[in-house]
């Protein structure tokens, strides 16, 4: 009798490491720097990118030491899922959070980590820039997204 994958039986608090870190489904959105307006707390997503992105995997190219070299790292954690507002709908972590399934393109689903970029929901040729590439924090500006990466494919 087949059992159920962990992601259908388990919450974030319940996954072990290991089950926790295959939860990204590698798209590297969370590593693109976003904009918050002041007044109506709207969060807007750029194209620049961590400094440690590498923008054609859409991993982190020192994911072990990235808090040391990127101190706003953000480490997601259930309750940081559970209290940020710019984790995009397709995201791992929040869509098993909200008791949704994994999209078919999720490389647990699909079994393959090129899925994801296939179609079109990671970073992968959309990064115009990197953070250490501009000089001034007004830079961003020029990089807004016109309209968010596709939620749903």
């Amino acid at each position: 009798m087949p059992t159920e994958p962990f992601w259908k039986t388990k919450t974030l608090d319940e996954m072990n490491r290991s089950e926790w870190e295959s939860l990204c489904d590698g798209c590297g959105r969370c590593c693109l720097h976003k904009l918050e307006d002041e007044d109506t707390e709207e969060i807007y997503f750029t194209t620049v990118a961590c400094t440690l992105l590498d923008a054609g995997t859409c991993q982190c190219s020192d994911y072990v030491n990235r808090k040391k070299k990127v101190p706003d790292c953000v480490f997601l954690t259930p309750e940081i899922v559970r209290s940020v507002d710019w984790l995009p709908e397709t995201c791992g972590y929040r869509l098993i959070d909200e008791g949704k399934d994994l999209y078919w393109w999720h490389p647990l689903v699909s079994g393959s980590a090129e899925t994801v970029h296939e179609a079109g929901i990671s970073v992968r040729g959309k990064v115009t820039a990197y953070d250490h590439d501009l000089s001034s924090d007004e830079d961003y500006f020029e990089h807004m997204m016109q309209a968010e990466l596709p939620s749903r494919a």
